[in-house]
């Protein structure tokens, strides 16, 4: 019997896929196999010796020790455009937010109540919240994957000029892009030629304050930027000064912070990106449908520390092995497993790898548990 510990609420449709035969799911799961998990905090966290695996039923992964988990045999998984198509209808929002001045507005007609003549009231004060159409303008986009992939498509239908930067861009991202989006291979093009910007990365040391003082130096006067992956990949600081300067016309984020809080220009969301019922659903599938993969049959698909990888098992046993990514481990891995191997898959992510080995026989687990730089050994 597996447990799958729940440390949010996570959508039932999620869930119920798991077969009630041979798996427990619930927040109060002993020794879990596995740990579903939306924005809990686990960096305190002890993890048990039965604990093979995490999702992550969402994108970003800040909340969970990946480094930890990695060195304990715990693989981490997340859910890549699971909620693509929220964010991108935020962003399509945040767009006509950050033009027309359409939250203060709002703010300001609600404060009319009781008034009298309300109406004409609205109809002499409306001048002030004028704001420029998208129809035409640019808008260039940090970041092709699921998302921005998704923005620029629907920017491209509703007229803009879009220019995309992402060195990793894959094929399969490129080939659903509308030809009409232009790809640059230098980001500064993004920082030069944008009426609009919206970034989409994901949040790393190497990507905090990707945009900071330099890069907005850079910008058109009156750019608006939209931020919707990370707080930490916008400097708030900087920006905040670049609104009061006039360089930056208007700054949407998802992400709260007090400096930004409160600034004229500035418009904060509350954390919506992926806030709607059926982002939700879309995630909690996708999490269960990898714990379930990788607890069966040992597939890695969307992990954040170590590689993707499958094998089908046609002999009596698949072992797989999490290990570091050193010289001649897959040879010293190979000669410890003391059963016939009738095919093999090693895939490597930095400074891990995984190694799959469908075998006749009887495995060695504790020899290959010798080996210098193996942390987890599971035979399925």
């Amino acid at each position: 019997m597996y447990n799958i510990q729940t440390l949010n609420k996570i959508a039932a449709c999620g869930t119920d896929i798991f077969d009630k035969a041979a798996y427990t799911v619930g927040d109060a799961v002993e020794n879990p196999t596995a740990i579903m998990v939306r924005s809990a905090k686990m960096h305190e966290m002890e993890f048990g010796s039965d604990l093979l695996a995490i999702a992550r039923a969402g994108a970003g992964v800040n909340n969970i020790p990946v480094d930890r988990c990695a060195e304990e045999g715990i693989v981490v998984f997340n859910t890549p455009g699971a909620n693509s198509n929220a964010v991108k209808e935020l962003a399509i929002c945040a767009l006509l937010l950050a033009s027309r001045k359409i939250t203060e507005a709002a703010a300001w007609a609600a404060s009319l109540k009781g008034t009298p003549d309300a109406p004409k009231t609205v109809e002499g004060g409306k001048a002030k919240f004028a704001g420029p159409e998208i129809l035409g303008k640019t808008l260039g986009i940090i970041g092709l994957g699921a998302i921005g992939g998704k923005i620029a498509n629907a920017a491209v239908a509703l007229g803009m000029d879009v220019i995309g930067y992402d060195p990793y861009l894959s094929v399969a991202a490129a080939v659903n892009l509308d030809p009409k989006v232009k790809i640059t291979a230098n980001i500064d093009d993004i920082y030069k030629n944008s009426d609009y910007i919206t970034i989409h990365v994901p949040y790393t040391k190497d990507s905090k304050n990707m945009i900071d003082a330099d890069q907005i130096a850079m910008m058109k006067d009156g750019v608006r930027i939209i931020n919707l992956a990370r707080g930490e990949l916008i400097n708030s600081e900087t920006i905040v000064k670049a609104i009061a300067d006039g360089k930056v016309a208007k700054y949407v984020t998802d992400f709260a912070d007090d400096v930004v809080l409160g600034v004229d220009g500035v418009i904060v969301l509350p954390h919506l990106g992926a806030s709607t019922p059926e982002s939700e659903d879309n995630c909690a599938v996708m999490a269960a449908h990898e714990l379930i993969d990788y607890i069966e049959n040992g597939t890695i698909r969307n992990s954040v520390n170590f590689p993707n990888a499958e094998l089908a098992k046609t002999g009596d046993a698949l072992v797989c092995v999490l290990h570091k990514n050193l010289p001649d481990a897959l040879g010293k891995i190979t000669s410890a497993v003391g059963a016939a191997v009738a095919n093999m898959v090693n895939k490597t992510r930095g400074d891990w790898a995984y190694t799959m080995l469908d075998v006749n026989g009887s495995a060695d687990v504790s020899a290959i548990e010798a080996v210098e730089g193996v942390v987890r050994v599971r035979v399925i």
